[in-house]
C-alpha cells in the first residue's frame, strides 16, 4: 500500500511539473511572438487568455473538482470575446450564459464533493479560499494538507505527528502554513505552486530544506536566522513545484 501511495505521489508531482512547464512554455512563446512584431491580433496575447490558462491549470491539477477553475475560465473567455471586437456585444449574453454553465456544473458535480471540490468526508483535510481573507486561520490535524488560495488568503497550522506532505497552491493570493508543531520520521515532500502569489512556510530550525522548485520571475528564500549545523538537522523538507511571478518563503518563529 505504501508503494502504491508513493507511486501516486510521484505521478502527481511529475504531472504537476509537466503542467507547470507547459504553462511556462506558452508564456514564453507569447513573449517571443510579441517581440517579433508579427501581425498577431492583440487579444491572442491578452491577460484574459492567461486567466483561461490558469483556469485549465487549476482544473487539471484538481481533476476539475471545485468551481474556481471554471470561474477563471469564464472571466477569461468573456474578456477575450470583448477584446475581439466582434459584431455582437458579449455583455448582453455573458450573465445568462455564465449562469447556465455554473448551474449545470452544480447540477452534475459529484454528490460526494462540496462546492469547492472537497470530499465531504474529508472536509477537515483541505482548505480552499476564493476571495477570502488573510485572517482565516485553520487548524489541520490530518497527515496530508491540500491548500488552495485564489484571490484570497489561507493560514493553516499543521499538528500532525505523522506528517506526509501535500499540495499548496497560491494563485493571486497567499498561503501561510505553520508547521512548527508537525513531525515526521526523516523526509517529507511538499508540492508548492505560487503564481502571482506567495507561500510562507514556517518550520522548525532543525529542518533542512531541499528545494526542487522551478522559479521563473519568482524566488524561493530561506529566511531563517541562526540555522543549526547540518549535522544537527534531523528532518528534511523537500519542496517541488513552481514559482511563477511569485515567491516561496521559509521562516521560523
Amino acid at each position: 500500500m505504501d508503494n502504491l501511495n508513493h507511486n501516486d505521489n510521484n505521478n502527481t508531482k511529475n504531472s504537476g511539473r509537466a503542467l507547470s512547464g507547459f504553462i511556462i512554455a506558452i508564456i514564453g512563446i507569447a513573449l517571443l511572438l510579441n517581440n517579433l512584431h508579427l501581425d498577431i491580433p492583440g487579444w491572442i496575447l491578452s491577460w484574459s487568455n492567461f486567466l483561461i490558462l490558469l483556469g485549465v491549470f487549476i482544473g487539471v491539477r484538481r481533476n476539475f473538482k471545485g468551481i474556481a477553475w471554471l470561474i477563471l475560465i469564464l472571466i477569461g473567455v468573456y474578456n477575450t470575446l470583448d477584446n475581439m471586437n466582434l459584431d455582437f456585444d458579449p455583455s448582453k449574453y455573458a450573465l445568462g450564459f455564465g449562469l447556465v454553465i455554473i448551474g449545470g456544473f452544480l447540477i452534475f458535480r459529484p454528490k460526494d464533493s462540496d462546492l469547492f471540490g472537497k470530499r465531504r468526508r474529508d472536509r477537515k483535510k483541505a482548505k480552499f479560499d476564493f476571495e477570502g481573507t488573510a485572517d482565516d486561520h485553520t487548524a489541520n490535524t490530518n497527515d496530508i494538507i491540500d491548500v488552495t488560495a485564489i484571490f484570497g488568503g489561507s493560514t493553516q497550522t499543521v499538528y500532525s505527528k505523522n506528517f506526509k506532505g501535500g499540495d499548496i497552491m497560491a494563485i493571486f493570493g497567499g498561503a501561510d502554513i505553520v508547521m512548527t508543531q508537525a513531525d515526521f520520521p526523516e523526509t517529507v515532500s511538499l508540492d508548492v505552486t505560487a503564481v502571482f502569489g506567495g507561500i510562507k512556510l514556517i518550520v522548525p530550525q532543525n529542518w533542512a530544506i531541499k528545494s526542487n522548485v522551478t522559479a521563473l520571475f519568482g524566488s524561493v528564500e530561506d529566511k531563517r536566522s541562526h540555522l543549526m549545523p547540518v549535522s544537527e538537522m534531523t528532518k528534511t523538507l523537500i519542496l517541488d513545484g513552481t514559482a511563477l511571478f511569485g515567491g516561496i518563503e521559509i521562516k521560523s518563529f
